[in-house]
């Protein structure tokens, strides 16, 4: 690329990335949007609770946006890594492992998040298939269909109260003993969830399609659908180099304006919210462009 500096530079080109590039585009600015490609929910077969785009692929949606988004001939693309950056006087130096450098005056971190999945055998291959992490983008695909959760105490106490909306079949699979309180058990075995205290030593599937989970005693149950939310961490470190707060959670702290603690630092989507989901990703990155944009005129008028 030919043209090196930037009003703003987006690092993450998914949802949220392209709906701030749309945003700003609009807003006749000067942006580049730096992405590696690679999206938590590639492996998922289907979006939903997106309206407009219910039970479309993934990829379909971010491939029309990324067409929509490149209309507006103020924005540009640049696939690759952002490894370094570096906070300037005039705003801010991004360094891409292919070594070239770019910048900019505001940046937005639009990166999500890398689930830490554990390590049980079929885990990662039934991942966004028929592993789940969020009813309200697949749960009613497989409603009242047998279904498991992995999580134990307050977790998974809670989480089984959540799913419950979804299905009555139901069962809580600690992996491992129980840490649930003596009350919080006799409330979920009243409402018929059975409870599985034995470590789970893998998953018998079909092309990532769940169809029983076999304990490390030998014991085998049947499911069509698994619940479980592993561990996650930002899927960029710059945040953090420059500077930026995170929460408890691992997120990066923005107020209501999408604005890190570092003047200049945006950030939307999934790295910034626990309430992972196409619309959200989209409806915060949207904002997040028209912040910056408005925060250039100010700096400017």
């Amino acid at each position: 690329m030919e043209q090196k500096h930037f009003e703003v530079i987006i690092i993450g080109g998914s949802y949220s990335g392209l709906s701030a590039a749309m945003s700003l585009g609009r807003s006749l600015r000067q942006v580049l949007v730096i992405d590696s490609g690679l999206p938590c929910n590639r492996q998922t077969p289907h979006s939903h609770n997106f309206i407009t785009q219910d039970g479309e692929k993934p990829a379909v949606i971010s491939a029309k946006a990324k067409l929509q988004v490149d209309i507006y001939k103020t924005v540009q693309f640049f696939n690759g890594f952002a490894i370094k950056a570096l906070k300037t006087e005039g705003g801010f130096e991004i360094e891409m492992k292919s070594g070239v450098i770019f910048t900019s005056k505001k940046v937005l971190f639009a990166t999500g998040v890398k689930d830490l999945l554990p390590e049980i055998e079929g885990f990662a291959a039934c991942w966004g298939i028929s592993v789940l992490h969020c009813p309200y983008c697949h749960g009613y695909e497989v409603k009242n269909e047998k279904t498991a959760i992995i999580a134990n105490g307050e977790m998974g106490f809670e989480y089984a109260k959540l799913i419950s909306n979804w299905t009555k079949d139901l069962r809580l699979c600690t992996n491992g003993k129980s840490k649930l309180s003596l009350e919080q058990t006799q409330i979920l075995k009243n409402h018929g969830v059975q409870i599985f205290e034995e470590e789970i030593d893998s998953f018998e599937h079909n092309e990532g399609y769940i169809k029983k989970i076999i304990f490390k005693n030998g014991e085998k149950v049947e499911v069509k659908a698994i619940y479980a939310r592993p561990p996650f961490e930002q899927h960029c470190p710059i945040p953090e180099t420059l500077g930026c707060d995170s929460s408890e959670q691992g997120l990066l702290k923005v107020d209501g304006m999408q604005k890190t603690n570092i003047t200049g630092i945006f950030a939307s989507g999934d790295c910034t919210t626990q309430m992972r989901s196409v619309a959200i990703a989209v409806s915060t990155g949207s904002f997040a462009g028209a912040v910056i944009n408005r925060e250039l005129i100010d700096e400017e008028f």
